[in-house]
């Protein structure tokens, strides 16, 4: 019964990520429902999910660029380094820490993820940020992927456009980065005990189908309504968070 909840959660994650970004809301949720701790769903999470990232990364690499004087090389290096780092800074987090923890990094994800939906966009092709603060947001991006992941998608969108990169290769471009900087936190995460590879293979098997599912009904979802779901759920699994028992 809790695989099929986690095959769903995979199924939803897969269309989710590919409609409106946001994916990693319910694939934590289920796997902590599922019995996990907080810790050992997130990393689960990651793992399970890199599959579909490096395949939406390659489903968009011709309009991925770099940023002005910022070369797309720069940024791969950037993403590299930051998912590292912080893949290591979450196998050195005690469990319990990262338990008191993860209901905070759960409201941040969320609001980023409200206000990447919801704000007002920079005006198309116009840098507000120059490359030195571009690289420097990246690789903070990148720590922060590495140690957590949820709303890097809208980080790095607001990043990249604010540095005047159009939003077509902005999107495109942050797919390619997510799957860097997470697979620098794969690698560091496949030999952990933290890892439910039962659940973790489930999980991206549906979020592979889902994904497939997502391109199918790009053009037939409410985003909007999608986004609001997604910002909903993200609330409701905050509050559940700071709820449940450490």
């Amino acid at each position: 019964m809790l695989l099929l909840l986690i095959l769903a959660a995979g199924l939803w994650a897969g269309l989710q990520n590919t409609l409106a970004g946001g994916g990693s809301f319910v694939t934590l949720a289920a796997l902590v429902v599922s019995g996990m701790s907080p810790l050992a769903a997130n990393i689960t999470s990651t793992v399970a999910l890199f599959p579909g990232q490096v395949t939406a990364g390659l489903a968009g690499r011709s309009l991925v660029s770099g940023v002005g004087k910022l070369s797309f090389k720069a940024l791969f290096i950037l993403s590299l380094i930051g998912g590292a780092a912080g893949g290591l800074l979450l196998l050195n987090t005690p469990p319990t820490l990262f338990a008191r923890l993860v209901p905070w990094l759960v409201l941040f994800a969320t609001a980023v993820f409200a206000w990447g939906s919801f704000r007002n966009k920079p005006i198309e092709g116009t840098a507000h940020i120059g490359p030195r603060a571009a690289a420097a947001a990246q690789f903070l991006i990148g720590i922060y992927g590495g140690y957590f992941g949820g709303g890097i998608g809208f980080l790095m969108l607001a990043a990249l456009t604010l540095a005047g990169l159009p939003t077509r290769n902005a999107g495109a471009t942050k797919n390619a980065l997510a799957s860097v900087m997470n697979a620098a936190a794969v690698l560091l995460f496949v030999t952990s005990p933290q890892v439910h590879w039962t659940q973790a293979v489930v999980l991206g098997a549906g979020a592979i189908v889902g994904g497939l599912a997502g391109t199918w009904a790009l053009k037939r979802v409410n985003e909007k309504a999608l986004r609001i779901a997604i910002v909903a759920l993200g609330i409701a699994l905050t509050i559940g968070l700071f709820l449940r028992p450490i």
